[in-house]
């Protein structure tokens, strides 16, 4: 979905991001230092990194690239990872992008192909770690992207929600997307990367009446907390409980689960009027923390867990929704950083020696089952591995 472009990033808002990072600021790189590092590695920054980079320059953490004082050479090799990245997965994962010619059975032919459509691509300019946002000059509002080989997901909006959502574990909740570009739009819109802001990607799941009614409330909860959904997955779950006669006598469920295609439009009413027959609507919790839908967030956590358990979510595609919905939202929780790490050992599967990736979705499973096993929300207290381990966004987050 193209949103239309947002505001440009003004000085005075970048100043205000950076409030909310925990990292020294120092003096914001000249009109002249932005230049010259656009000449020295042939690309340009997009206007908000531009106006953010202008503002002042993060640092004190490896995660922030130095576009000052940094080795040339580590610089270069953080702008070269997203193309190698693909490049790697061409070669060992035959990955192959729909608009380019047919692959030849050669993989040298292969990689010479790939690196030529590559090389017209827009360059992906590293923000924080492996969080890229594209080098399109004049252009503001694309989204971050975080990046491992072909693994790639959406991390934000635009630089100010990625950095909202980041560091402070609060998004703005506006999930229309401004596209990015070329190549990479691939990723975004369609592609094997994981959109983690688009409707959960699982299958509908519950056994008896129950959980055909509580597969209505989460679905009610990721509407709380501004997910989207597709009209299919409301009308599903109203098929759902009326399979399972959920013992309620509701005017709306039958209407929502006997929605044609043409009439998608009234599924969200429909819902909503399901969910307050069924009483579901009083249930609903409410804010009252800091953190904006503690509560809902961390019941979604327990279900998506469920599904990724029971075999309705891929270990990777839940886990990287929990990762955004769950640990980023939640102010990184150190009981979900066990789970975390595993799901960025799963993302970064290319970047590993060879071997198969299935043990590193088993152990996403095995995480997940042992936080269901235990209390809800899970114990912050940390174990003493954990607690004597360093907790850095840029190596710890997943995706």
């Amino acid at each position: 979905m193209i949103a239309p472009s947002p505001a440009p990033l003004t000085l005075e808002e970048a100043r205000a991001l950076q409030n909310l990072l925990p990292a020294a600021i120092g003096p914001g790189l000249t009109e002249r230092e932005l230049d010259a590092v656009e000449a020295l590695f042939g690309f340009t920054f997009a206007a908000d990194h531009r106006v953010f980079l202008a503002a002042g320059l993060p640092h004190g953490s490896h995660g922030w690239p130095d576009w000052r004082n940094a080795d040339p050479e580590d610089l270069a090799q953080r702008l070269a990872r997203p193309v190698e990245g693909v490049l790697f997965d061409v070669e060992h994962a035959r990955f192959w992008h729909p608009a380019w010619r047919p692959r030849p059975a050669e993989t040298s032919d292969a990689l010479r192909i790939a690196r030529a459509e590559l090389a017209t691509a827009p360059r992906l300019v590293p923000v924080y770690g492996h969080r890229y946002l594209p080098g399109t000059a004049g252009e503001s509002g694309h989204p971050v992207l975080s990046v491992h080989q072909t693994d790639i997901i959406f991390y934000g909006t635009d630089l100010a929600d990625y950095i909202r959502h980041e560091f402070t574990g609060r998004a703005n909740g506006l999930h229309a997307t401004h596209s990015t570009v070329g190549f990479w739009s691939y990723f975004v819109e369609g592609g094997p990367g994981v959109d983690v802001t688009a409707p959960t990607p699982h299958r509908p799941y519950a056994v008896d009446a129950q959980e055909a009614v509580e597969y209505l409330r989460m679905l009610a909860l990721e509407r709380l907390i501004g997910r989207r959904f597709r009209p299919e997955q409301l009308i599903e779950a109203g098929l759902t409980a009326l399979m399972f006669d959920v013992g309620v006598d509701t005017e709306s469920l039958p209407l929502l689960a006997g929605l044609l295609r043409t009439e998608h439009e009234s599924a969200d009413a429909l819902f909503e009027q399901v969910l307050t027959e069924l009483g579901l609507t009083e249930g609903l919790p409410a804010d009252g923390t800091g953190i904006p839908g503690e509560a809902a967030r961390w019941e979604l956590v327990r279900w998506w867990l469920r599904l990724v358990v029971n075999g309705s979510m891929a270990p990777g595609d839940g886990g990287d929704v929990i990762t955004y919905e769950g640990w980023g939202a939640l102010g990184r929780p150190r009981s979900l950083r066990p789970f975390v790490d595993k799901v960025d050992a799963y993302n970064a599967w290319a970047a590993l020696p060879r071997g198969p990736r299935e043990p590193l979705a088993d152990a996403i499973v095995a995480e997940a089952t042992h936080l269901l096993t235990g209390p809800w929300p899970p114990s912050p207290d940390p174990s003493p591995a954990e607690a004597s381990a360093p907790v850095d966004p840029a190596d710890g987050s997943a995706g």
